[in-house]
């Protein structure tokens, strides 16, 4: 395996520490002692981890913690438990419950009625043979009513199926029953 300078470098403290693969130490060793160039870059390296890892080298003045520790409180920012993150709360808190009110409004169960203007058909005979058709909301009694969409493709079912699908009473022609 050959590697470029720029992987040495990229390496270089993974190499220090022990922490590369031994076919990547071994041409890193190879490549280091035929570079005069990565030789400098891992003596410079070795030199400055030793540096600041000895403990001897800085002396910290008696108190300076405790001042930097107040000097950084002083410049961070406050937490802000004001109005206006209780308002960022109850907005969230309202999106979400609005979220599942429109997911639930788009689930339709069979039951639902089709038409938002149709009365419960209180009296309508349960085996009464009905016309409905197909994507419409209303089951008619007669084929002649004007307002029967799609007369082509109606389908003769009970008015208790009709019910249960969905279709509600036309006003029209099933007037007797409402």
């Amino acid at each position: 395996m050959v590697v470029s300078c720029e992987q040495v470098w990229r390496e270089i403290s993974n190499y220090l520490e022990g922490d590369v693969e031994p076919q990547l130490r071994a041409a890193m060793d190879d490549h280091i002692h035929g570079c005069k160039n990565c030789t400098a870059v891992l003596e410079g390296t070795r030199n400055i981890v030793q540096l600041y890892g000895d403990e001897r080298m800085i002396d910290v003045p008696v108190g300076y913690s405790q001042r930097l520790h107040r000097r950084l409180e002083e410049n961070m920012p406050r937490p802000r438990r004001t109005f206006l993150g209780w308002m960022v709360a109850a907005a969230a808190a309202v999106l979400v419950a609005g979220t599942f009110e429109v997911a639930r409004s788009f689930v339709s169960s069979p039951e639902e009625l089709r038409s938002e203007h149709a009365r419960p058909a209180t009296g309508v005979p349960p085996e009464l043979s009905v016309l409905v058709s197909p994507g419409g909301k209303l089951f008619h009694r007669h084929a002649k009513c004007p307002l029967l969409h799609d007369k082509a493709n109606a389908r003769a079912i009970p008015a208790h199926e009709a019910l249960q699908q969905g279709y509600t009473p036309c006003v029209r022609c099933m007037k007797e029953y409402l």
